[in-house]
């Protein structure tokens, strides 16, 4: 049975992470509420997975036409540094802190996708 989830898990992610929405948004509750893994195991593997799905996506988005390069340069630059400094900054903090942020985070996300619905 626990390979179900898994398998759930990979493909709900990968729908998601193909969408250009990030499968984490999905695969790291499934992680964390279903399989009772620990907040920054699931962050580390969603990270490993992410970058797997990222490779395909990047190359199927580019080949339709759905990726400007224009000032792509600095949005890599503060991504990679912003991801060491959020990277040192998670391994002081406790699961329990990450896993409240992370819930924080998606009620936000939440709130402004259902606002940007109302607003159409």
């Amino acid at each position: 049975m626990l390979y179900f989830w898994y398998i759930l898990a990979g493909f709900i992610s990968g729908i998601f992470g193909g969408l250009g929405m990030g499968g984490g948004t999905t695969l790291i509750p499934i992680l964390t509420i279903f399989l009772g893994m620990d907040q920054k195991l699931a962050q580390g593997i969603n990270l490993l997975s992410f970058l797997v799905m990222a490779i395909f996506s990047i190359y199927i988005h580019y080949r339709n036409g759905y990726i400007v390069t224009k000032n792509l340069f600095w949005i890599i630059f503060f991504g990679v540094v912003f991801s060491i400094l959020g990277s040192v900054l998670m391994s002081f903090l406790p699961s329990k802190i990450l896993k409240m942020i992370f819930g924080v985070f998606l009620c936000v996300l939440a709130v402004v996708e259902f606002v940007k619905v109302f607003k159409k």
